[in-house]
């Protein structure tokens, strides 16, 4: 408890939903709570793991098959969602209907992971992209937390007291804005009309405004020409404070010359709506997460952190270079047509998006980690049953992604039998590593691999089951050519053999029949043992 310091909940404990009313009327914003997915057993999981039985309302019983209990769990319902295309938002459809944050809480503003520079107006106008704002009560306790988007004035200073239904941020939800980080003048460079740029009104306002036209659609005139704008001193145009290059059909509301104070818009890109309304909803949807499908024109994710610089493009893609701190440069190369949401001298952290679209699992993984994995892959197999007005417990998809996370590529064997780029069982690798440990050697370094139902299924490490389920001859012939050994750990492969399965009462008979075995092998090492040490006494008499 924050203010007593005393244990309210001792780790262990099987959190009920009448102890998470408990937890919120505490305050307590989160706590660590264990998963399927970060479960450390070798075949399967614990029951501290998984948690209640959801059909009795108890914990796990040992040997229940959960897996076979969470695929159903998602299955049936599934006859209840529709085989066709929702119109549902993609990544960049979420934030365009949200324009402002309003708090519903009294207490103060704190920021995290901030960059930001002070307007006309002493707002805050925020130039990075992870920002995000927390609200916190009077006992020190966090219990709003809210991301802020690149461009969004801050109306509170850090520290500051906010009341409930205060608006503390806004920002335009249609358009990336270019912030300029410097007061200084504006110099328009390669601004052509006609050919590079066209001077539109706007029928709402009377304004008149500069849009850049599209590569594509220039003439042979434009050739040569990169459009951009510099930010050099008032006083002196010789010392350029900034460069800004302009993607195709931004906005620029600017006049050539123009005097600007730091925190202004230098332009508006449009924010694309079209390509990211048409996302798959009902079942094709869920079959494209759990086969870990990448989407056409996905969203482009920072390879590395650091600050954005752009590069010579070839004909038909922009090379954007990521600078991170130690100086190491990261090159990406993303095409023309894709509209890019961050700029020149922007700074950016891992895993922020620089091209809006679906998202890509493979790359939220490799980026953002296994945690951040799980939260989208639930995320979107929920919104999807959501939809049809269908409630699945968040543990039987965590099951199924345990089971597509199997496997690792390991990228260095270290002191071990493992091959470099070869395909392994997550488990394996961390027992090798153990003993590696052990023996002071040097480990396994892997990069965690997601695999869909359909592959992970046939890469199992039964032969038995894979074969039972797709390409049968072809696994029987690989298994056969390789002299691979079947240890009969699941369920498929007993019943195919005939044996009893390890799983509900035949779990007991298993462990049962392994400590009879065990106890035979350490009476047999035994007598064993007994019968050298009459064998060498007798040697001794016969000396």
């Amino acid at each position: 408890i924050p203010d007593t310091y005393d244990v309210f909940m001792p780790k262990g404990h099987l959190v009920s939903l009448g102890d998470s009313d408990k937890i919120n009327d505490l305050g307590v914003e989160s706590i660590k709570v264990r998963s399927t997915i970060t479960c450390d057993t070798r075949y399967g999981v614990c029951a501290s793991c998984y948690g209640n039985d959801m059909a009795r309302g108890h914990k796990i019983g040992v040997g229940e098959a959960v897996g076979v209990i969470a695929a159903q769990s998602i299955g049936e319902p599934g006859t209840q969602l529709t085989m066709r295309t929702f119109h549902i938002g993609g990544a960049a459809s979420a934030s365009t209907a949200v324009s402002s944050i309003n708090v519903n809480v009294d207490g103060t503003a704190h920021f995290e992971n901030i960059k930001s520079i002070t307007n006309d107006n002493d707002d805050l106008v925020v130039i990075s992209r992870s920002a995000e704002v927390t609200i916190r009560n009077t006992k020190g306790q966090d219990v709003e937390r809210y991301k802020i988007p690149y461009g969004a004035v801050v109306h509170v200073q850090e520290g500051g007291s906010v009341k409930a239904k205060e608006k503390i941020a806004d920002w335009d939800p249609h358009t990336h804005p270019i912030i300029t980080e410097q007061s200084g003048r504006v110099i328009f460079v390669d601004f052509e009309e006609g050919i590079t740029v066209n001077r539109n009104t706007d029928p709402l306002t009377g304004l008149t405004f500069f849009e850049m036209i599209d590569e594509a659609e220039r003439s042979a005139a434009a050739k040569g020409l990169k459009p951009m704008i510099k930010m050099v001193e008032e006083s002196d145009s010789e010392v350029v404070l900034s460069t800004h290059y302009l993607p195709s059909m931004v906005k620029i509301n600017l006049e050539d010359n123009q005097v600007i104070t730091a925190g202004e818009v230098l332009a508006k890109i449009p924010k694309d709506q079209s390509k990211t309304s048409d996302i798959t909803g009902g079942l094709p949807r869920v079959a494209d997460l759990f086969e870990a499908r990448k989407a056409k024109d996905h969203s482009i994710l920072a390879e590395e952190a650091g600050v954005i610089s752009f590069g010579n493009p070839t004909k038909s893609k922009d090379r954007l270079i990521i600078t991170s701190a130690e100086g190491e440069a990261t090159e990406m190369m993303i095409h023309k047509w894709r509209q890019i949401n961050v700029f020149d001298g922007e700074t950016v952290e891992k895993g922020d998006v620089i091209s809006d679209g679906p998202s890509n699992p493979h790359d939220i993984l490799r980026l953002l980690g296994v945690e951040a994995l799980a939260n989208y892959v639930v995320k979107e197999v929920q919104d999807v049953y959501r939809l049809q007005g269908v409630n699945i417990s968040d543990k039987h998809i965590e099951v199924i992604v345990k089971q597509m996370l199997r496997k690792v590529e390991v990228l260095d064997a270290g002191d071990s039998k493992f091959v470099n780029g070869e395909t392994a069982e997550y488990t394996r690798v961390i027992e090798t590593n153990k003993q590696l440990t052990a023996q002071g050697k040097s480990l396994v370094t892997y990069q965690r691999l997601l695999m869909g139902i359909t592959k992970a299924s046939l890469a199992t490490e039964s032969f038995i089951s894979a074969a039972s389920f797709q390409e049968t001859t072809r696994v029987l012939t690989e298994a056969s050519t390789t002299g691979r050994v079947d240890t009969l750990q699941g369920l498929k492969e007993n019943v195919i053999v005939g044996r009893l399965i390890p799983a509900g009462t035949g779990f007991a008979h298993h462990q049962e029949r392994r400590a009879k075995r065990a106890a035979s092998m350490t009476q047999s090492a035994d007598a064993e043992i007994a019968l050298a040490a009459e064998l060498s006494e007798a040697e001794e008499v016969q000396e």
